[in-house]
């Protein structure tokens, strides 16, 4: 399966996680969340492979979190409602998101990348 890299151009840490993965020779497309948000099912596969909650998907310093007031709108919602607002904006999700097979790194640590893909 080809791996995938869910980034945002302009941010600096995914620069580094396709530096860390070029480095490393891992073949990877990227998808650009300025362009194309993570499907509901392409997020719920992200929740299972990580093992975190659909909360930690989501950008917390980003503008669109803040503008949708999602900081108290995420203490009453469920999954399903998680995973419909980060599927209907890019900008919600945290970046990088790196997926392959049954893998899913959220964010990016040069030690979590060695640990799960050298």
């Amino acid at each position: 399966m080809t791996a995938v890299l869910f980034a945002h151009p302009r941010c600096d840490t995914c620069r580094n996680a396709r530096r860390w993965l070029d480095a490393h020779h891992v073949s990877y497309d990227v998808v650009d969340l300025t362009v194309r948000a993570p499907t509901s099912a392409e997020l719920r596969a992200v929740l299972r492979s990580s093992g975190l909650p659909a909360r930690k998907l989501f950008n917390t310093s980003g503008q669109a979190y803040r503008a949708g007031g999602f900081g108290e709108r995420l203490k009453t919602m469920d999954d399903d409602a998680m995973i419909a607002a980060l599927a209907a904006d890019g900008l919600l999700v945290k970046r990088p998101i790196f997926t392959r097979d049954a893998l899913a790194l959220v964010g990016f640590s040069a030690d979590a990348y060695a640990r799960a893909l050298a």
